[in-house]
Parts: structure tokens; sequence; C-alpha cells
């Protein structure tokens, strides 16, 4: 049993050897599988010294067991030490690399962002003042004597040109909220829950202990840009009566919930498809926070974030970037 105990040995030692050397050349550190081989080598050769011996052949002295063991010792020691700075080695590239994702992450929100405020701004400098000047000349005719049926015409062309206007307004309000922009996080979303709540038979629910506190531009876009695709995707989707909303700020915890008593959803499943769930899931991660949702079938949903105020700033200067300045529109 003990020759072939170590013949198996043997053949065990013989394959780890060759996968050590074809790691020689896959990985930057060859110092590690070279002496792994010579360890390798050498326990394989007091293998086959340990078959001789047991088949009663030429008598090995002791020590020459001693000078392997010692040998092998020494090998397997430095190449375990060199192992550990190549795990150290990986897992600053993983590091490094996590980094490099959330700083594209954060660069392509804030060109998002600044291709919303863009689009804003043209839409209401460009057309805003076109369509007040076309119902300032339907508002001259209409002052003249008129036929009751170029009366009806002009009367129509109005109405439409007033829907163009609150429309244009509406668009040019959800790409680049300008309540956000000049009162803050808390009246950005009250604001998007007024005009939600008069468009739909929900009942929302918003509470808060925040005031005029001001937050980090990515914080504060974020989490509206967050808090409208959950009530969006409730309202759509999930058929709910109520929903419930609370942003508190405690110490430098920036705290935001959120549930619905809608027909829920697996949250997993959700995520595999690439809906909205894991776009809200990367935005909160951009900023260094947490976001964990939770649903069921028939149970509703509830979603949970959590940032760092203090930790997201920091992070912006050891970046050395800034939040964009915010211009006023008029």
């Amino acid at each position: 049993m003990i020759k072939i105990f170590l013949i198996i040995a043997v053949v065990i030692q013989t394959i780890a050897t060759v996968y050590a050397l074809r790691l020689v050349w896959a990985t930057k550190y060859n110092a590690i599988w070279i002496l792994f081989i010579i360890g390798f080598s050498l326990l394989s050769v007091e293998r086959i010294l340990q078959v001789i011996v047991v088949n009663g052949g030429v008598e090995v002295p002791l020590n020459t067991f001693t000078w392997l063991g010692v040998a092998i010792s020494i090998c397997m020691s430095i190449g375990v030490m060199y192992a550990h700075k190549l795990i150290r080695y990986i897992d600053r590239l993983n590091r490094q690399r996590q980094l490099m994702q959330k700083r594209i992450l954060t660069a392509v929100l804030r060109t998002e962002e600044k291709s919303r405020s863009r689009f804003s701004k043209d839409l209401h400098d460009g057309l805003g003042p076109l369509l007040s000047s076309a119902k300032m000349s339907l508002s001259a005719l209409a002052r003249e004597e008129q036929a009751p049926t170029q009366r009806d015409i002009i009367d129509n062309t109005t109405y439409v040109i007033d829907e163009a206007i609150r429309s244009l307004r509406e668009i040019s309000n959800n790409l680049s909220p300008q309540v956000l922009n000049d009162f803050g996080l808390a009246r950005g979303i009250q604001n998007f829950i007024s005009r939600s709540a008069v468009l739909h038979d929900v009942r929302i629910r918003f509470t808060t202990n925040l005031r005029a506190e001001r937050f980090d531009t990515d914080i504060e876009v974020i989490l509206y840009r967050i808090v409208c695709e959950l009530i969006n995707n409730s309202l759509k989707h999930s058929g709910c009566s109520e929903i419930n909303l609370s942003l508190s700020l405690n110490g430098e915890l920036l705290s935001l919930d959120y549930s619905d008593n809608g027909c829920g959803f697996n949250p997993d499943a959700v995520m595999d498809c690439g809906m909205g769930l894991s776009n809200i899931v990367s935005r909160v991660h951009s900023i260094n926070g947490t976001c964990n949702v939770r649903g069921a079938k028939g149970k509703g949903m509830h979603a949970a974030v959590r940032v760092n105020i203090k930790g997201e700033a920091s992070a912006a200067t050891l970046t050395g970037r800034r939040g964009p300045r915010r211009k006023k529109r008029r």
C-alpha cells in the first residue's frame, strides 16, 4: 500500500509540475511557478527514493532525505510568499478596475445631464419665444372684427399654441427641473410628485426632514432621477393605489425609502431583463451609495437607498472633479 501511494504521489506531483510550467509563461510573477516546479520536482525525487527504499533496493543515506526536505520547504515557503504578493497585485488591479468603471459611469451620467440641460435651454429659449410671438399675433387678430368661421379658426389656433407652450414647459422641466436647480432636492421631488398626482388617481405620500439643504450636484440629480424612475414605474406597471416616499438626512447619511402597494415583482428577474432597476442601482453605485430593492408577487415593492454625503464629497475631491455650476434660466 505504501508503494502504491508513493507512486500516486509521484504522478500527481509530476502533473502539478506540468501545470506550473504552463503558468510560468501565463503570469507576470514567473518566480512563483519556478519555485513550485523545483519544489514539486524535488518532492518527486524524494518519493522515487522512498519507493526504492520500500522495494529493498539501494540503501539511501538518511541525510539525503533531510536535505531534500529542507530544499523543498525553502522552495515552497518562498513560493507561497510570492503567491501572496500575486494575490495582492490582483486585488489592486480589481480595485483599480472598479474605480475606473465608476469614473466612466459618472462621466456618462454627467454628460447625459449636460445634454438634458442644453436641450432644455434650447427648447425654452428657442421655441418658447416663437410660440409666444405667434400667440401675440393671433391675439392682435382676435381684437379685430372677424367672421364666425375665422373667429373659430383663430380660437382653435390659440388653443393649440397654448397647449404647445404648456407641453414645451413640461418637456423642458422634465429634461432639467428648474425647481431642483434653484431650491434643492426636497423641493424638486415635491414638485414632481405634485405634477404626477394631478395626472393619476394614486395617493403619493412624501415625508422629509430636509429644508433648504443642498448637496453635491451628482447626489441631487441622481436621487431625483431615481425617484422619478421609481414613481413612473409604479404608476405604469404596478397598479398601486398608494406610494410612500421618505427622504431624510441623519448626520452624514442621506436615506431614501420608497414603497408601493402594487402587484410586486421579482427583483432578480427584473435585473436580468436589463430594465430601469439595474440603471437605478448603477446610478446609486456611481455616488458611492447602496441600493437594496425588495419585492414579491402581490406584496408591492420597497427600495432603500443610502448615500454618505461626506464620502461622496471626498470621492469628488480625490478624483479631481466638482459638480457643475447651475445657470439660472429665466
